[in-house]
């Protein structure tokens, strides 16, 4: 029987649930996830669980949330000036995604969590911090 093993490239289809059973994520609009076992892109329990299996086979794999999107830190909703916001023509709202740009480039995703005359405060934590999750997973295939 042939298993997954590092360095293989595997397809899954998978279903992602919070501990209140709330779907998070899922390949179920039929696009599986395809990935190269061992290239730390994915949390690595999730990766961990699909080391091993063989075409076919179902796991279910819980990940507490400092192995997942880590725990929710409060140091990271910080308050900026509306000044420094992009003038797209939108005010910043409560609840509204944005991206902020660092000086190299990279952007990190944010929520805004509350909005006054001078500042707006957002919270820079990943939407899943906090969250335990858990993962259906099943091996479609191993090429």
């Amino acid at each position: 029987m042939n298993r997954c093993t590092k360095g293989s490239k595997v397809k899954v289809a998978y279903v992602g649930t919070l501990s209140d059973g709330t779907v998070f994520d899922s390949s179920e609009d039929g696009n599986p996830l395809e990935f190269v076992m061992g290239d730390g892109k994915l949390i690595a329990d999730f990766e961990g669980a699909v080391d091993g299996m063989s075409e076919g086979e179902k796991k279910t794999v819980s990940v507490p949330a400092d192995r997942a999107y880590g725990n929710r830190d409060e140091s990271l909703i910080r308050s900026f000036p509306r000044n420094l916001l992009p003038s797209d023509g939108r005010l910043p709202a409560q609840g509204m995604a944005l991206n902020l740009y660092l000086p190299n480039g990279k952007s990190i995703p944010g929520v805004i969590v509350a909005v006054n005359e001078q500042d707006v405060m957002v919270d820079l934590n990943h939407p899943l911090a906090g969250q335990n999750l858990t993962f259906e997973i099943t091996l479609i295939s191993i090429c």
